[in-house]
Order: C-alpha cells, then structure tokens, then sequence
C-alpha cells in the first residue's frame, strides 16, 4: 500500500475497485494474523540504560538532569519520552508491511486542539518530531498502550485501561472504513472540528479540554498574550525573560555570535516557505532569541523561542526545534529526506488537516537541523488530570478518530479496512497488547529508576 507521498508497499496496485483493495488487504492477515498482534513477547532485550545513553548524546549536558527527573515522574511520564525503547520493540514484534506516514511517537498527549490558517479549532495529532514511513499498527499500538499506561496512573482498573485502548482501536477501525468510502479529496479535506463533535454527541462533553481555552483560542490573538507573558522592556527594546533553567539568553559574552548565528539560521528558513509566506514575514525582524527546554524527550536537545516584532509593534514568536534523525528510521531505515528538519515538516504537512502557515526548517553553521513553527498558535491540551473515566473514554474515541483520518492520507483506507475485518478482532489484539506492554513499560521504567538511584548513568 502506498500513495504517492508516502512508500509503495509490494501489495498496492493502480486502478482497481475498493471491493478489490478490500479484499487484498484480507489476504494479507494470511500472511500477519490479526491475532498475531495480541500480547507482547521479546526475542531481544534492550538495555535500557545504555539506549539512553545513545539517546543523549551531543545534547546539552547541563539539561540532562531536567529530562531525567521529567521521565521519572511517572511510568507514563517514563513511556512519553521513550519512544525510541519502543521503537526497539515493535520492530521484533510481526508487522502487517503496511506501510505509510507514521506519526512515530503516537501518544494520548500528542493529540490536541489548534487553530488552522483560517482560525476553526481542530482536533488532530500535533507532534511529529519521530515522523517516518512505518507499519500503520507501530502507530495504533503505541496510542493503544498509552492510554492503558495513562489509565494506571490516573488509578483506573487493568479492566478499564484494557477497555479504553479497545475503545482506540474500535474508533480507529470505524472511522477507517468510512474513509474508505471517500474519495481521495474527501479525505484530504477531512477535518474534526472540536466544535462539530461536541454538538454532534460523538464527544458528549468538552472536559478533555479546558473550555476556557477553546474560547481563548477562538477569540485571542495568541502572540499578544504571549508578549505580555514572556516579555519585559530593557531600553524601550522588548526582550524575553529568563526563567532558568527552562528558560535562559546564552552568556552574555555569547549573545552576539549567537544571535548572528540565529539570524542565518533564519534566512536559510525564510527560504523553505512559499512566496506568501516568505512576504508575510517581509514585515517582521528578529529582536531576541532565547534557550527554552521543551517536552519529555526533547529535553537536552537545541531547542527555543525567537521574537519577532513588525514595524508598528505586532509581535509574532516562532520555535525552533532540534531535528534529529526518526527514532523509526534507526530500525526501518533512513527515509527520503537526508534534512531532519525537512522530514518533520513534509511529515507533518502529509499527516496533518491543517498545518502551520509558518512551518519550515533550517539548519546553523555547525550542521545542526531544525524547524521552525509558530510558539503556542491558539494550541489546547488535553486535560488528562481532570479527566474521570467516561470523559477518558470519549477522548480515547476522538484519538482513534484522529488517527484513521492521518492514516488515511497517506495508506490506503479500503486495504486497511480489508486487513482489520468487520469484527472487532483488531480491537481486542490491541487491547491485549496495551496491557501485556504496559507491564513492560513498568518493568523498563523500573529499571531505569535503579540505574538513575545506583548512579551508574552518567547526567
């Protein structure tokens, strides 16, 4: 299975029926049962201190500590910033071959809303930085396990997080086989609109997200809100505020090399965008550019914010992030791109309804890749710690939903559709398995925890 901007599986074909599409992909569970996919069982082990070692190399060392007390936090907090670990695993584990998009670090909290170019609020996946060609079901199952993983921690029942990675899988499965019945720009269009689904009853409440914040992202001009947040005057000159160690301008004797550096490194994006864009930011200047640590997993790498003010005053800041190479690709393979940044923005412009009109990518004179997108455009999180069970469960169905419309952008939603069936097989496989690998996930994170506490990991 293959589109044209994802890669050809041996099973795609050109030009025929979706009965036919449907009926390969039943032919193909011959070859991967569905069943195939319950549990969880290692051939291997991973080491898991030493692929943490791996993972931090050429990161800023100082900030090592902040991204292991944020991983210790919890077993979920530990299961967000490894998707590398399970990466590790998936790959022993049988494989549909199916490939297409992948998000490749599909977690509960990696979903969310955001205002698109002509400011609706959206609801779909919002993180891509481990974005490759992958199986579809490395995507399922780790969306699966996390809400099994989360649900552990909110103190719900194994029965409950069993049945909100089912409810995953089941929405996921539903939602695929009415893709199937689009047309390929019906399904480009596709959008889930956080508004429509309140009133049309398939979220039957707005508590998985704070409705102050729908409103804010509605009706606010983010980058005014975040002038007067992350901003103080000097010298009649706006500038952002430290707040160290998250937050912090490099030395000073640093600062104008730095900044130089910055202001190439932006000229060389400017460059990625489309003319519209490129005469947009026309209008704008760099004025500062601050160190800002971000996420679970990203913590160490180069990562901050830029201010950018226009000549009557309008503010707009911009985030950069450190792209390195897919965790994904260091077991599939490395993908097309050979620029990290450029394969999180043409991954996240293929996975996404809607992406940001400042998405771009870029690199600094020593080599490091980045991208660059708006800081906090009209973003909602999630609100997991306010979430009771019945509220997890509607927002384990707008995930699943979610994914079936990224997935069907790239795959083929008649295959897939063919190879999940009309029973629902593949939710209690995924189900199985969001079980049996958070009790990996807990042994692993376990593991770690000791290493951390014997001292044996250098930080």
């Amino acid at each position: 299975m293959k589109s044209r901007s994802a890669t050809k599986s041996k099973h795609y074909k050109d030009s025929i029926s979706k009965a036919e599409r449907y009926a390969l992909g039943e032919s193909i569970r011959k070859e991967c049962p569905i069943e195939s996919h319950s549990g969880f069982n290692l051939r291997e082990e991973t080491d898991v201190a030493e692929l943490h070692v791996q993972n931090t190399q050429d990161r800023i060392r100082k900030l090592l500590p902040i991204r292991y007390e944020r991983l210790m936090e919890s077993p979920f907090a530990f299961y967000r910033g490894n998707a590398a670990l399970m990466a590790s695993h998936l790959v022993q584990m049988p494989s549909s071959k199916l490939h297409l998009q992948a998000c490749g670090d599909c977690h509960l909290l990696n979903f969310g809303g955001f205002a698109t170019p002509e400011r609706k609020i959206v609801f779909d996946i919002n993180d891509f930085d481990e974005t490759a060609v992958a199986p579809w079901e490395w995507d399922l199952k780790r969306l699966a396990a996390s809400f099994a993983i989360a649900g552990d921690c909110k103190g719900f029942s194994t029965r409950e997080g069993h049945d909100a990675a089912w409810t995953v899988a089941n929405s996921y499965r539903k939602h695929m086989e009415e893709f199937a019945d689009m047309s390929a720009l019906q399904i480009w269009y596709a959008q889930i609109n956080i508004i429509d689904i309140i009133k049309s009853g398939k979220i039957k409440n707005a508590r998985q997200f704070d409705p102050k914040a729908i409103k804010r992202a509605v009706k606010a001009e983010p980058h005014e809100r975040e002038l007067a947040k992350f901003t103080f005057e000097k010298n009649g000159n706006p500038r952002i505020k430290d707040a160290p160690p998250l937050v912090f301008h490099v030395a000073p004797e640093k600062e104008h090399a730095f900044f130089s550096q910055a202001e190439k490194a932006y000229d060389r994006y400017v460059k990625t965008l489309s003319l519209d864009r490129r005469t947009l930011l026309q209008r704008y200047n760099i004025r500062d550019v601050a160190m800002k640590v971000v996420g679970v997993g990203s913590v160490g790498t180069r990562c901050g914010i830029m201010l950018l003010m226009s000549a009557t005053g309008d503010p707009l800041f911009l985030q950069f992030k450190e792209a390195r190479q897919s965790v994904l690709e260091r077991y599939l393979g490395k993908g097309k791109f050979a620029h990290n940044g450029q394969r999180v923005v043409e991954g996240q412009k293929l996975i996404q309804s809607a992406s940001d009109i400042f998405l771009g990518w870029t690199a600094d004179d020593a080599g490091n890749q980045f991208y660059i997108r708006q800081l906090r455009d009209a973003k909602i999180k999630p609100a997991l710690e306010n979430m009771d069970y019945q509220t997890f469960l509607s927002y384990a169905r707008s995930c699943g939903w979610a994914l079936a419309r990224a997935h069907a952008r790239t795959g083929d939603p008649a295959i897939l559709s063919g190879y999940m069936g009309g029973t629902e097989e593949i939710e209690e496989a995924m189900a199985s398995f969001a079980i049996a690998y958070a009790k990996q996930n807990e042994e692993d994170y376990q593991k770690l925890q000791s290493v951390l506490q014997e001292k044996k990991l250098a930080i």
